[in-house]
């Protein structure tokens, strides 16, 4: 059933062409991913056919009903109470929410309702991982359309079957997931530099064979010069039927070149580079540690008698559900709190979710140079790296997108004195190219990291350790996030056969109390046998909330 059509459409902001989409149709049970560089019009497109903005040219129909999920602005609508309570949060936006808590405000009142069409933007952004798993289980059974602009690649691999890519204003489709997506990019690009090769050789071969016989040409024209003027003649005459065959060669040459068909260039795709300068590194074998931790907020605690180290030359990510203290413990390690120890000679440079280290109202090259000792030159080379490029450093970081921003404070970090990198949630508003950039810049780095993220397949290409805030405690688990996920799952289990256990221990009981209630025998007292009856209900129910 035809759920979505775009004709003929046209965006521009300013002079520049954003979208251009002759024809598309989408169909009911499509999962559609779609990707694409920071301001490639992802958003815009999502926008579009949510009637949010129009195109300059072009129509957008939808022949159902829809709900977007936006990746800015509060949530609108009801949500049901169900949902409210499997997303664990109130039903009502206050100030005091945390982003997690208000994205998942907003799936609720999305899903409580979802027609159609549903339209995602970056719906993962500030969720933590259960909330994306919940997420992605409740997209999974929706039976219409879904458009799902993503940089989260675990979320794209597991619920989408089409990926639509947004490169210079053109949109392509590719059927399979993200990762088959890319698989598909590294072939088309590797036979089109096969194809580019093969044309630049032919050609070269062509046009040498060319010269050759211009060359052959003209050295048959030429009498050798022992031969008198009569002898010449007879020598020019001699060589004509030769000179016949050779112009006809030439252009039998000349015809197969014009019709060589050209192959263009692959255009190699400008991605962002970071490297982390390898500092003095810090003394000591743990950089950051924690005794006795306790962190309140009105009568909300975070932290009760929690505990937890950071070895030097650790990759360290911290996990934790929306709410658990995981950008709290950040700034309780940046502010030297209370029963915080950070090793003297560690130097961090802290990225918060806040990018509250950028002056908005300064230009990228002064907030990057604020608190560097590198030269501007050196700070350009580094922006450039980071696709800032010439004049686009002198823009105003008010002005700049969510992805930009992340990039700036990236570079700010990278020009400070630092042996030891405190990230807050970096990913975010980054497209999937430049999260790669950033996993390949920790994996290379040989100092000391320790990053909360709920990207699950970067913190897999990247920790090597983790610590999760679970009831008000620190967990540490010396291993990689698979790792980590096979030893909860099998505790999980664990806790499950010692639950069956202790149920049929308590059933087997209360049958053996009914039995002696109904019957009762010689010496069975009545009252006590109804209050262990009782007793023996409350534990069963307290086990099953459990």
């Amino acid at each position: 059933m035809l759920l979505l059509e775009l004709t003929d459409i046209k965006k521009y902001y300013g002079d520049r062409l954003i979208l251009k989409i002759d024809g598309l149709k989408l169909y009911e049970g499509s999962r559609i991913g779609i990707v694409g560089a920071n301001g490639a019009g992802k958003t815009t497109l999502l926008d579009m056919i949510a009637g949010k903005t129009m195109p300059d040219e072009g129509a957008a129909k939808s022949y159902g009903s829809m709900a977007y999920i936006t990746q800015l602005g509060a949530a609108e609508g009801m949500a049901d109470r169900q949902l409210l309570k499997t997303f664990n949060v109130a039903d009502l936006m206050d100030e005091h929410m945390s982003g997690g808590e208000k994205t998942r405000l907003k799936i609720a009142q999305c899903l409580s309702s979802p027609g159609s069409i549903i339209l995602a933007d970056e719906p993962t952004c500030n969720l933590d991982i259960k909330g994306i798993r919940l997420l992605e289980e409740a997209l999974k059974s929706h039976k219409g359309l879904l458009l799902l602009v993503s940089h989260d690649r675990e979320l794209l691999d597991g619920l989408c079957d089409t990926i639509m890519e947004i490169d210079n204003a053109a949109v392509r489709l590719y059927s399979g997931n993200y990762s088959r997506y890319k698989e598909q990019k590294a072939a088309e690009l590797a036979r089109k530099r096969f194809e580019y090769e093969q044309y630049q050789s032919e050609k070269k071969r062509l046009e040498e064979a060319i010269e050759d016989k211009k060359h052959q040409v003209t050295v048959m024209k030429k009498a050798p010069s022992r031969m008198g003027n009569s002898e010449a003649r007879l020598h020019k005459m001699g060589n004509q039927k030769a000179k016949a065959n050779l112009d006809r060669a030439q252009k039998g040459l000349e015809s197969r070149l014009r019709q060589l068909k050209a192959k263009e260039k692959p255009e190699e795709r400008q991605r962002a580079a970071i490297d982390l300068q390898e500092n003095e590194e810090a003394a000591g074998k743990v950089l950051i540690s924690g005794q006795g931790l306790r962190k309140c907020f009105g009568s909300r605690v975070i932290f009760q008698d929690a505990a937890f180290e950071v070895p030097r030359g650790s990759k360290t990510a911290l996990l934790g559900d929306n709410g658990s203290g995981k950008t709290t413990l950040l700034r309780m390690i940046t502010d030297h709190e209370a029963g915080i120890t950070v090793a003297r000679s560690a130097r961090i440079g802290y990225f918060s979710q806040t990018m509250d280290i950028l002056d908005t109202g300064s230009s990228i090259l002064e907030n990057v140079l604020a608190d560097s000792k590198c030269s501007r030159a050196f700070a350009r080379t580094v922006l450039a790296r980071l696709l800032f490029r010439r004049d686009q450093v002198d823009k105003k970081v008010g002005c700049l997108s969510g992805g930009e921003r992340v990039r700036v404070c990236l570079a700010k970090i990278l020009l400070q004195d630092i042996n030891l990198i405190v990230l807050d949630e970096p990913t975010n508003y980054l497209d999937v190219e430049a999260v790669e950039a950033v996993e390949k810049a920790i994996r290379d780095y040989h100092g000391t990291v320790l990053l909360v993220s709920h990207d699950r397949r970067f913190v897999r290409q990247t920790a090597d350790r983790i610590l999760v805030i679970e009831n008000q405690r620190i967990i540490t688990y010396n291993g990689c996030y698979d790792d980590y996920e096979a030893w909860k799952s099998n505790a999980a289990l664990g806790r499950q056969k010692d639950k069956k256990e202790a149920r049929m221990l308590l059933e087997n009981r209360l049958t053996l109390v009914l039995s002696r209630l109904s019957a009762p025998g010689k010496g069975d007292d009545a009252a006590l046998l109804d209050l262990e009856y009782k007793k023996l209900l409350s534990e069963l129910r307290t086990l099953d909330q459990n």
